[in-house]
């Protein structure tokens, strides 16, 4: 997207009066807006508006419109999603994105992981994320049949994900010994679950009582459940927490038993750490993804260029991991 919305455009997308839209400290991926509109009654409406970073989705991404329809869906069964209230058409020119609404919580995960007052929330956090799973997973394809989801086999999710890697034209030794370690013990299988596929700390909206919703969905597709399970323990979503796995909050037996609990299918731990090793070199080539959108000009971003720089950290995780059996 060129430049911010106006007033006038987000009041006529919505069909009421805007008093503000500021642009939200966000994902690489997304440009987020907060807009305080104001309800028939006069009683104040905060929204979010949120778009594609360059005005549309990456090819064989999940296009904004059905990312909004996923989320509608979910917020109907009963998940923590927040409500959508507006899909854009390609004539209000902002690109592909939907106005939702704006809960209360903190976003920023290295506050709610480590200020006093959200210790109570810290407390539950590991239960409640597991539920959200849970619930999430036992979904039925039939009711995102519809929708153009992400969709493969795991063998055919790895052989995408090397393609990827190889593109880059870059050469990382720790990366190549991953990928030969998951071909060994990666079991092809079919797509059988709704994945959110960004299923961490800092997508959560996290109050002093607990989770209030699950945000960006723009990743979600078709796959494997232990792929959320494993990613939400990668190390670079503890946020320096290191000694708690589970999103810098809590430990792993006591998600995937909190997982089991609450509806789950049963969780095989030796499976759950290898989709672990999965998420930790997804993230790598992420970070390559993100510098290289830099270096070659396609998005000029100090963000993107800090990101790329952290693909050493990702060959120390996958390293250690290799040592020890675990980050």
């Amino acid at each position: 997207m060129a430049a911010s919305p106006t007033l006038e455009q987000v009041a006529a997308l919505i069909g009421a009066p805007v008093s503000r839209v500021e642009a939200l400290s966000g994902g690489a991926s997304s440009a987020t807006y907060a807009v305080d509109a104001s309800r028939p009654d006069g009683s104040p409406w905060p929204l979010i508006l949120q778009c594609a970073a360059t005005g549309s989705v990456p090819e064989g991404g999940l296009p904004r419109r059905d990312q909004a329809l996923l989320q509608q869906r979910m917020h109907a069964a009963g998940l923590p999603v927040a409500e959508v209230v507006r899909v854009l058409e390609p004539g209000d020119g902002l690109g592909e994105g939907y106005v939702m609404a704006r809960l209360p919580g903190e976003a920023l995960a290295p506050k709610w992981l480590k200020l006093p007052q959200y210790e109570a929330a810290r407390a539950g956090l590991t239960a409640q994320v597991a539920g959200v799973l849970a619930r999430l997973h036992a979904q039925p394809l039939s009711a995102v049949a519809d929708l153009k989801l992400p969709t493969a086999s795991t063998g055919e999710a790895l052989a995408r994900m090397f393609a990827n890697y190889r593109r880059f034209g870059v050469d990382s030794p720790v990366f190549d010994l991953a990928f030969a370690w998951l071909r060994e013990r990666v079991v092809d299988r079919p797509a059988r679950a709704i994945v959110h596929g960004d299923f961490r700390s800092g997508n959560f909206l996290i109050s002093e009582t607990g989770l209030e919703a699950v945000l960006d969905w723009e990743l979600a597709h078709l796959g494997e459940p232990h792929e959320d399970l494993g990613w939400l323990c990668c190390n670079a979503w503890r946020f320096g927490l290191w000694d708690k796995p589970v999103g810098g909050f809590g430990q792993r037996e006591a998600l995937y038993q909190a997982y089991e609990a609450a509806g789950g299918g049963p969780v095989d731990r030796a499976e759950a750490l290898l989709w672990e090793v999965w998420g930790t070199l997804k993230w790598g080539i992420a970070c390559l993804q993100l510098g290289d959108d830099h270096v070659s000009g396609r998005l000029r971003s100090v963000e993107r260029a800090a990101i790329g720089r952290r693909v050493s950290e990702v060959e120390l995780d996958l390293m250690h991991f290799f040592a020890r059996g675990e980050v």
